[in-house]
């Protein structure tokens, strides 16, 4: 065994082995550059585990099956749901055979979460994921129409009928 070494390393000590191969990296002090880098870093790390808040929007009829348009955009048949991106007045138009039509200017209001300035936080900063679900259900009133209406309805169609087995080439 090297003379530098005796007394060191006693086979009775594992603790006390010398150190063979490559020395451990230690840091060195922070340089101001990595400091200048250290404050982008973290604000990507913060905004990559962001939070996010997503607004649902359902929609609701009795009887259900009515055809719904909001805003002019026809959604389909309810029960529907929609995704939205700003509060505010919606126009909900439902329709369906048998029932008057039903035009509503609907309010969808905001949470307080929502307010100016916490929103900039809750849609950004939010640790966790929030979903602001609003559901509207409207009740359509069955058509009552007149019987004369009807009658004069169907003395249309059965005048055009004729005019057109008439009017051969």
């Amino acid at each position: 065994m090297d003379r530098r070494l005796a007394g060191y390393y006693s086979p009775a000590r594992t603790d006390s082995i010398p150190f063979r191969g490559r020395p451990p990296i230690r840091p060195g002090p922070m340089t101001p550059l990595s400091r200048f880098l250290l404050i982008p870093v973290c604000v990507f790390a913060l905004a990559a585990q962001s939070g996010c808040v997503s607004r649902r929007l359902t929609i609701r009829s009795d009887p259900p099956g009515a055809l719904v348009e909001v805003d002019g955009k026809r959604l389909g048949q309810t029960p529907v749901s929609t995704d939205f991106t700003y509060y505010g007045t919606r126009e909900i138009t439902l329709s369906m055979p048998g029932y008057e039509t039903l035009t509503v200017q609907q309010p969808v209001p905001r949470p307080c979460y929502q307010t100016f300035p916490f929103d900039f936080f809750s849609n950004h900063f939010s640790p966790v994921h929030v979903t602001d679900r609003h559901d509207f259900t409207y009740r359509l009133t069955p058509r009552v129409t007149p019987i004369d209406e009807e009658s004069s309805l169907i003395n249309r169609g059965r005048n055009f009928r004729s005019q057109s087995q008439v009017s051969g080439p």
